[in-house]
């Protein structure tokens, strides 16, 4: 397991147009996942420590964010052969366990991940109604010991946005497993 820090990108950002599916066949345009007030979106997977940690967070936050009038969704990149606990299939299990309503989608050849500069599970961005990156960073500052939390920094943000008031400029990168690139991924 390789500790990777995500990438400065900068805020002003329009979010990449992508098409993938879920673990049952059903595709979704980006586009058209959006609230009315914006879109979470969090790269992830289901076996690295990072992820595993803060799954039942996102999955809360997703529905704290819906009255919101904001979605969240979640993109697993890591749909690569020697990391099996990442397949389609186990996605399933996931939602299931974790009761993830929102989509789960599966970027099997790591397009969209590249598109965004995803670089680590987790890797947690929020854009606006007009489809700009206003935050991009970690989900709060433990993420190993969710009792520890002090300061939870996407839910502020998205407070902030909602309310109209100032999002944090200083944006922690949020930290976990390196994406499991595949060696036909950047490929054009």
């Amino acid at each position: 397991m390789a500790l990777l820090e995500s990438v400065i990108v900068p805020l002003g950002t329009k979010m990449p147009e992508f098409t993938l599916k879920d673990p049952a066949g059903k595709e979704y345009k980006g586009s058209e996942l959006y609230g009315e007030r914006g879109l979470v979106v969090v790269f992830t997977c289901n076996h690295c420590p990072y992820a595993i940690a803060v799954w039942p967070r996102v999955v809360r936050l997703a529905k704290y964010f819906k009255g919101m009038k904001i979605n969240t969704i979640a993109i697993n990149p890591n749909i690569n052969p020697n990391y099996p606990d990442d397949s389609p299939e186990n996605m399933k299990k996931k939602i299931k366990e974790l009761g993830i309503d929102f989509p789960y989608l599966v970027d099997e050849a790591q397009h969209v991940a590249k598109a965004f500069k995803a670089q680590c599970t987790p890797d947690i961005y929020f854009f606006g109604k007009d489809r700009t990156l206003v935050y991009h960073g970690r989900i709060d500052d433990n993420w190993q010991d969710e009792n520890k939390v002090t300061k939870e920094e996407l839910k502020e943000a998205v407070n902030n946005y909602a309310a109209g008031a100032p999002i944090p400029k200083k944006q922690y990168p949020s930290m976990g497993c390196s994406i499991k690139w595949r060696a036909d991924a950047f490929k054009e």
